[in-house]
């Protein structure tokens, strides 16, 4: 079944940032806790010392206007006071003290700093690692359909670039939010406490600041969001590339490659592009905005404070009431000016996670989609167990791994049933299509007894291969029924019923550590003679033993460093040791070699022996000996029978054998 695209989406899915929050606190809640405190803390200490800094000011411009320029910093007679909201304060003017109480202030907030950041980093990183574990745990539950329908390379993405997002969200954008937030809140407070009419000139400002990160970020996130997807393709292209190399180095398509390559990267370069010069101005005219703000504010506040007439129009009568002379009027203006410009900063900064935040949640919403997806239904309530065979013919369960196994049943009435799993299977009239609207094997009927050799041979697409992902369930039929040892398979637990089954793909897939290793990979619990025994069943043991360091030869890359026959033999051992009572060999020998063939068929033979085998061959000389071969045609089986009887009816298997027209 070809792979269809992976719907690009645009923006996140509602509800995204409340989900990851959600689950950030559930995992987290004593550190982020912790983390927000220190993050108020920190605003606060900021603050402050914006305060005391124009407090100092107004302090000093009044020392040393009252006194003709002479100011003695340390005298604690002299005071400052003044009326705010009905409540008159008068502080001393000690500089020192001043000094002192906002260095500690800032000392102290830039400790809450370090810790936020320090606990950020930790929480992150802790969440990032659940998450992947999560995320990987569920795609190895995912059906076998969804990576058909889901290209390689895209789902790689999620791992790599969606998991960036959301740490650069949790990591920066989520404390400058709350940062940002907190900022904004107090400096607008303190504003509205000095002055109604400037602080609605700074919200003008602010309102400006919204509209251009709205419209402009809104393009630079649209754009980085684009980057994103453009670089999953760029990535699974890569991908696709490097596994395919010998491929297009055969047919000399490097140029066709490097074209392929280009079209994918010129696209992200240009998505890209629009996303940077989109986001790159967002800040500084945001910024520009804010100088803008703070000359007119100045400028308001020198009319309001300064001429009697605009002052008495003022809402802010009666809210301040200080005596206008030159130092309440610097420290008035100046400590404004001061929550202006950390208010209209903050908003500048902000504008410029808000991209990041937009592709945080996009990223989230991808990775939710994946762990959203429906785990494959298992409603198996029959187990497969060893079995220990007694001298009168009974068998009890044993924990000790045998060669004999049985179904274990357990019933709803809470009574247990064994049943000697013996290799029968049957199919009944199954009908099965990847998608609903187009079915592929229509009216099939199999009955393979124990010990028998059954093969399906058929052009590529004839439905040979399907049969045998619909016997361990790697898809469920749309209609019929499929037995095993009398018992409907979909009770049968899919873990149990495929280690029932020994399966050696036309693919082989090894992975990356020692011979031994990918061997022991049939049966993790197989000793080290069973792994040997097993090599030699498949006839691998002599070339094993000539690789440089043998069964501890390291093999990376799928095994690149084999022959693809080598690769093969490896395959077939690796069955040989999960012992498996039933064995499905798809085209197990289309990669060896005529000598090999004989060797690999020898180990196979002895692999067989007291097994029910299912052979899917091209190779028709494979199938000879077999007790029944089905024919397939388009999803159709239309000739049964053995070698012999096949060739006596001359019909397509006859044709085929004798080579009036070919499998493909």
């Amino acid at each position: 079944m070809p792979p269809v695209r992976i719907k690009e989406r645009s923006r996140a899915k509602k509800g995204t940032m409340k989900r990851l929050i959600k689950a950030l606190f559930k995992q987290f809640p004593v550190r982020l806790t912790i983390a927000a405190i220190c993050i108020a803390f920190n605003v606060f200490a900021n603050l402050c010392s914006s305060v005391f800094a124009s407090l100092i000011a107004g302090v000093l411009t009044k020392g040393v206007i009252e006194n003709g320029g002479a100011y003695n910093a340390f005298d604690w007679s002299r005071t400052y006071e003044t009326n705010v909201m009905g409540n008159s304060f008068t502080i001393n003017t000690n500089i020192p003290v001043l000094l002192v109480m906002m260095g500690s202030i800032y000392v102290l907030g830039v400790f809450a700093a370090w810790w936020w950041n320090r606990s950020m980093a930790i929480v992150t990183q802790k969440y990032l690692n659940n998450f992947r574990i999560a995320m990987f745990n569920h795609m190895e539950d995912l059906p076998i359909k969804y990576f058909d329908s889901h290209p390689h390379g895209d789902i790689m993405s999620l791992y790599t670039n969606d998991i960036d997002t959301i740490r650069q969200f949790i990591s920066q954008s989520l404390p400058e939010f709350l940062r940002t937030g907190l900022s904004v809140l107090f400096a607008l407070t303190l504003m509205l406490i000095n002055s109604v009419w400037m602080t609605l000139v700074v919200l003008f400002g602010a309102f400006m600041m919204v509209l251009n990160t709205k419209y402009i970020g809104g393009r630079a996130s649209r754009y980085f969001i684009k980057q994103q997807i453009a670089l999953g393709k760029v990535e699974g292209n890569v991908e696709e590339s490097i596994k395919g190399l010998k491929v297009i180095k055969v047919f000399t398509h490097e140029e066709k490659s490097c074209e392929d390559f280009d079209k994918l990267n010129d696209q992200l370069g240009e998505f890209s592009t629009e996303a940077n010069i989109a986001g790159n101005i967002t800040m500084p005219i945001n910024g520009n905005i804010g100088n803008f703000i703070y000359v007119l504010t100045a400028f308001v506040g020198f009319l309001i404070f300064a001429i009697p007439g605009f002052r008495n129009l003022t809402m802010v009568k009666g809210l301040v009431d200080m005596h206008l002379d030159v130092a309440a009027f610097n420290s008035t203006i100046v400590g404004f000016l001061m929550m202006n410009r950390m208010f209209t900063n903050n908003i500048s900064q902000f504008s410029q996670h808000v991209t990041f935040i937009v592709m945080g949640m996009a990223g989230a919403s991808r990775c939710f989609d994946l762990m959203d997806e429906k785990k494959e239904e298992d409603n198996g309530y029959v187990y497969l167990c060893n079995i220990k065979r007694h001298e009168d013919g009974t068998f009890e369960e044993t924990s000790e791994h045998t060669h004999d196994y049985a179904w274990k049943h357990q019933h709803h009435d809470g009574t247990l049933e064994y049943k000697e799993l013996k290799g029968d299977i049957v199919l009944d009239n199954v009908d099965f299509g990847y998608v609903p609207e187009k079915i592929v094997l229509h009216g099939v009927n199999v009955y393979a007894h124990p010990g028998q050799k059954i093969a399906f041979v058929g052009a590529t697409g004839a439905g040979k291969t399907t049969i045998t992902n619909l016997i361990n369930r790697f898809y469920d039929i749309a209609d019929g029924k499929i037995r095993y040892d009398g018992i409907n398979i979909n009770k049968i637990k899919k873990a149990d019923l495929r280690r029932s089954l020994g399966i050696v793909l036309q693919d082989t897939n090894l992975f990356t550590g020692t011979v031994m290793e990918n061997i022991r990979y049939g049966r993790l619990d197989a000793t080290d003679e069973e792994v040997y025994k097993a090599a030699k069943i498949a006839n691998a043991y002599d070339f094993i033993m000539r690789l440089p360091e043998g069964f501890n030869t390291m093999l990376t890359s799928d095994g690149a460093n084999l022959s693809q026959g080598q690769r093969q033999l490896l395959s077939i051992a690796r069955a040989a040791v999960a012992d498996a009572p039933v064995m499905i060999l798809d085209e197990a020998t289309s990669s060896i070699d005529t000598r090999t063939e004989k060797l690999v068929q020898e180990g196979t033979y002895k692999l067989m022996e007291g097994r029910t085998v299912f052979v899917i061959a091209h190779r028709l000389s494979t199938v000879q000996n077999s007790d029944c071969i089905m024919v397939l045609q388009n999803g159709v089986i239309i000739e049964r029978g053995t070698h012999d009887d096949l060739i006596k009816e001359k019909g397509t298997y006859y044709q085929l054998y004798t080579g009036a027209f070919e499998l493909e």
